[in-house]
């Protein structure tokens, strides 16, 4: 009996002086850590949401940029530091969810070494096709591609990207026979769009609306699992009758591997009162993007399923980083 007592005496004595220093938590500036350069999309929600932390959170918060190897250099930054707190790592859906199956050697593991904090926003893609192809419906497109096995070819951004898998998705769904050309970036494989080089690619928003308003292509539907407001009049991939593709990009926020959880709820709540506004929203709508939320439990298990959906893509595509 004495024993347990002095021990309970000695755990207490442990705790104690630990409870202050956790409350406080933040006390001094945080560091946010993104695996891409600066201006980009992920670049730009970092910044919004390090500004949102700020002012919530009553301290600094900066954001430092270490681009290269798909996000992996920012991503192992982040798995290095030490759970306190103070390194985060804001990035995509390519290092936390397609990364896993695309490296064969990747040094990390998503679900093992990072901790979800939440998502931050989503960009919805969207299919496209040369405007002087005869289809004016996804199905009809899935049709014709049926009916050319083979002829067509279909761009994207890089082997590996987002859109470029998302395609792949739509290809295994639908049994389609369509040849792969990578580009480094969208801007030349829009343009090859346009020119009729390429008939049809995925890609966000930001890539393809501006061109279909000038009528050089045509968006056939969202892949995602609700309408975007941009282009309200565009059909879902579900609704336009291709399968329930719901393949957004998005952005989410991460900690070191054993990060205390009062610090993960201290992040993800002050985001919770404070990342809707209306001026964040605006700012998101300008990328094509949308504000969301997803708690530290249920942004776990959506990027456990998102690993699993990629995989089919990259596996279907056989595109590999060695």
């Amino acid at each position: 009996m004495r024993q347990k007592l002095v021990s309970a005496v000695m755990a207490l004595l442990f705790v104690l002086p630990m409870a202050p220093a956790l409350a406080a938590y933040p006390e001094k500036p945080i560091r946010i850590i993104v695996g891409f350069p600066a201006g980009q999309a992920t670049d730009i929600v970092a910044r919004l949401a390090a500004k949102t932390l700020e002012s919530a959170l009553k301290q600094s918060v900066f954001v430092e940029n270490k681009p290269g190897a798909s996000g992996i250099i920012g991503a192992m930054d982040v798995v290095r530091a030490a759970p306190d707190g103070y390194t985060l790592l804001v990035t995509s859906s390519g290092p936390l969810a397609i990364n896993p199956s695309l490296y064969t050697n990747l040094a990390y593991d998503p679900l093992r070494d990072i901790a979800p904090v939440t998502e931050l926003s989503e960009v919805p893609l969207f299919l496209a096709v040369n405007a002087k192809l005869p289809m004016k419906t996804a199905s009809e497109f899935v049709d014709y591609v049926k009916a050319n096995p083979g002829k067509l070819n279909y761009g994207s951004a890089g082997s590996g990207v987002t859109s470029h898998l998302a395609m792949e998705l739509l290809k295994h769904g639908q049994g389609l026979d369509i040849r792969h050309v990578p580009y480094k970036g969208s801007p030349p494989a829009v343009a090859d769009l346009i020119g009729g080089h390429v008939q049809a690619m995925v890609d966000t928003g930001p890539a393809l609306l501006p061109v279909a308003r000038r009528g050089d292509i045509r968006i056939l539907a969202t892949l995602n699992d609700k309408r975007n407001a941009a282009v309200p009049e565009v059909p879902t991939a579900k609704e336009a009758g291709i399968g329930e593709l719901a393949t957004p990009a998005w952005v989410g926020l991460g900690a070191p591997k054993g990060t205390p959880p009062e610090i993960i709820d201290t992040l993800y709540k002050a985001l919770e009162a404070s990342w809707k506004t209306p001026e964040n929203i605006k700012v998101l709508q300008g990328l094509g993007s949308e504000a969301v939320l997803k708690d530290p439990q249920v942004f776990r298990q959506y990027i456990a399923d998102e690993i699993k959906k990629w995989k089919v893509a990259v596996d279907v595509s056989g595109a590999q980083v060695n």
